[in-house]
């Protein structure tokens, strides 16, 4: 495996692999990798014939009250979960390579940037889609995966390619869960045990929404109602919030036909995570 820190030797390296007829897969991370990041790391792997790998703490997807300065790094660690997962390549370059002095290009999927986590952390997808299409120029991947935990972060991504033209394909894979139900994430590192016990009312919510959906309730606001009591009786959780929507456009709605998005951001203690599930 190959730990590459600068852009010009990454566009190098993923140029002369192309030239030789061989595709390449590409996971952006932002490190403190679990077993989420290693179901993606495998499909990579049966997809293409390179995998590279990134590790980048974004700075500029973190708003000024949030914990860039404190997000879990641990390279030795992260490297080592790669090398086990069969990547062939890590890009980890310095933020001062990716974002120079006078930098000020930033790239705006509007509308869906607008729903569920893009209210309360407003220029945070701003920030997801400005890496990831700098992360897409220097690898020149074929192929682009990422987890369905983060479905508004994938929509985006989706809408960015689509848009701006951009020679990938994204692909989704579904959601990496604990044992007992927790969406796999870095954030639940943070978590105390009383707190890592009280996460599981994310888990339980969604399983409710989804028996009630099952059972032919079609109308969000009880589907909402039920969810928003599980989480609020424990004491730990506030809710950020819960949404019934569009799957494609995130939109709020006010019937369940076919399909929806059952969408949830909760604070344990000072956590903030998000889980979702598809109905139909």
């Amino acid at each position: 495996m190959k730990l590459i820190t600068s852009i010009q030797e990454m566009r190098s390296f993923s140029s002369d692999a192309k030239k030789s007829g061989k595709s390449i897969a590409f996971v952006p991370t932002m490190g403190c990798l679990h077993g989420g990041h290693a179901s993606l790391l495998k499909k990579g792997k049966e997809l293409c014939d390179i995998l590279v790998m990134s590790i980048f703490v974004n700075p500029i997807q973190f708003g000024p009250k949030e914990d860039y300065a404190s997000y879990p790094r641990d390279l030795k660690r992260d490297l080592a979960i790669a090398e086990a997962n069969k990547a062939d390549v890590v890009f980890n370059p310095a933020a001062e390579a990716m974002y120079a002095q006078d930098f000020q290009t930033y790239i705006d999927v509007a509308c869906l940037s607008k729903h569920l986590c893009g209210i309360s952390r407003h220029a945070h997808f701003k920030g997801v889609a400005t890496v990831v299409a700098k992360l897409f120029a220097i690898v020149q991947a074929n192929i682009a995966i990422f987890g369905e935990k983060d479905y508004q972060q994938l929509l985006i991504i989706k809408a960015m390619v689509k848009d701006l033209n951009i020679d990938v394909d994204v692909v989704g894979m579904p959601i990496a869960r604990e044992l007992d139900g927790l969406a796999m994430s870095s954030r639940n590192n943070y978590l105390n045990n009383d707190e890592r016990k009280a996460a599981l009312c994310l888990h339980a919510a969604l399983m409710k929404g989804k028996e009630l959906f099952e059972n032919n309730v079609k109308k969000p606001n009880i589907i909402l109602q039920e969810m928003r009591n599980i989480i609020e009786a424990e004491p730990l959780a506030v809710v950020d919030y819960i949404n019934v929507c569009d799957v494609n456009t995130l939109e709020d709605l006010d019937k369940i036909q076919d399909s929806a998005l059952l969408a949830l951001a909760v604070k344990i203690g000072k956590v903030r995570l998000i889980d979702n599930c598809i109905l139909g």
